[in-house]
């Protein structure tokens, strides 16, 4: 093939992108990956500074590659994370091009296949593979408006305490974001407020092992992909000093104050929904069936893993939970700033080829689209629990490339 022709074109080189790339080159497919900015940009620059994985490092990899220089228990830091992936793709020698911007898709007709237009010109291809991942379109919730005098930003521009201004902060969203940035802050020094949606909290480990090798031996990351719209579940969990496990009445015993989910604005005051306690006792009753599904697999397997008791302790329900504020005072708590650690949507407005669903979601069958030659990788759920996860992409990644091979297979056939 000429440079402006290639079997597949792999868009994205964060961790979706790379696995593509592995195993497209094991099947020997000729292919490129374009990356409009760095590998793993988004580890670089839409994430805080002492941000670490929320696995440890024996699992949160691919298996051809362990994290050089840490131990298999600790959760490396963003950092790390980037150089892990960079040392990847010189390790399978990844086809990676970066600062190519792809702009537009489409189909061509004349010889089969697609035309991508990028920044360095037009490619003709026959197989297309959006990897652009999960991480795509900050999500801000017009609640409070931009005049209202506070400082507002989304998790994914949020590097550390110094960048706020002098007061108190609200963090919107208790998942593994909101609440790892919503500790940090408060060890700042930091008056601060967490608005709590309905979550899971495991626990970080149990009986010795880490909350990884329980969801790994109970089958939980293989849990299939559920009905649409029910498919998101808030998952608050933190590799933070070594792991521990989110509790929220511990926070709040060291000052945090805990309320339902943010609601309205209306003139410098916010209001919250009454769900605070519904919301915390959802995340006690997941945390509690970790455990108990846990002992349940230890004595059916005779395993020798030492008593937790301590894990089956309660913090004391806190005043903010016993008595829920439903009004904030924004100038009177002496709120300056809100942080929206309220997640994304999709954003494929370069990609006018396949179906999308009314949130914009591509409606495919685990990544393979309704139009054929067009694959993602990288989804949420896209056929596990797992499949936003690093290890977990790379075994959805073998997936397309096998199908990729299968129909290349198909179209060799001659009859004879």
């Amino acid at each position: 093939m000429g440079k402006d022709q290639v079997d597949t074109i792999v868009i994205g080189a964060g961790q979706a992108g790379i696995a593509t790339s592995e195993h497209l080159s094991k099947h020997g497919i000729d292919h490129l990956v374009f990356e409009r900015a760095r590998i793993a940009e988004k580890w670089r620059t839409h994430r805080w500074d002492s941000l670490v994985a929320n696995g440890p490092a024996w699992h949160d990899r691919f298996p051809g590659l362990s994290f050089e220089g840490h131990s298999p228990e600790a959760f490396v830091p963003k950092n790390a994370v980037v150089e892990y992936f960079e040392t990847y793709v010189d390790h399978i020698k990844a086809p990676v091009h970066c600062g190519v911007d792809v702009q537009d898709v489409q189909r061509n007709e004349a010889h089969g296949g697609f035309d991508v237009t990028t920044s360095e010109g037009v490619f003709q291809a026959k197989n297309i593979v959006a990897a652009t991942g999960s991480f795509q379109e900050p999500v801000i919730p017009p609640i409070i408006p931009k005049d209202a005098g506070v400082m507002q930003m989304h998790s994914a521009n949020y590097r550390n305490p110094e960048q706020l201004p002098h007061g108190a902060v609200l963090v919107v969203g208790a998942g593994s974001s909101g609440a790892q940035i919503a500790q940090e802050l408060m060890e700042s020094g930091r008056q601060v407020f967490l608005s709590i949606s309905p979550h899971d909290r495991p626990p970080r480990r149990y009986r010795g092992r880490d909350n990884v090798w329980w969801l790994g031996v109970l089958g939980k990351w293989e849990m299939p992909t559920p009905a649409p719209g029910t498919e998101h579940v808030t998952f608050a969990v933190s590799g933070k000093d070594g792991g521990q496990t989110v509790d929220f009445r511990r926070f709040a015993a060291a000052g945090m104050i805990l309320l339902g989910m943010t609601k309205s604005y209306d003139n410098g005051i916010l209001s919250f929904a009454e769900d605070l306690q519904d919301n915390i006792a959802h995340g006690d009753r997941n945390y509690v069936s970790v455990l108990d599904e846990a002992d349940a697999y230890i004595r059916r397997k005779n395993l020798d893993l030492p008593e937790d008791p301590d894990a089956r302790k309660v913090w004391p329900d806190p005043a903010c939970l016993k008595e829920p504020l439903l009004e904030v005072d924004l100038e009177a708590q002496n709120i300056t700033s809100v942080i929206w650690a309220t997640g994304y949507r999709p954003d494929y407005n370069w990609l006018n080829i396949g179906s999308f669903d009314a949130r914009g979601r591509p409606i495919h069958s685990r990544g393979i689209s309704t139009e054929s030659g067009l694959y993602f990788v990288g989804l949420p759920w896209q056929s596990r629990r797992g499949s936003s996860f690093i290890w977990g992409v790379w075994h959805d990644a073998k997936f397309i490339a096998d199908q990729i091979a299968i129909q290349h297979s198909y179209l060799a056939y001659q009859p004879s």
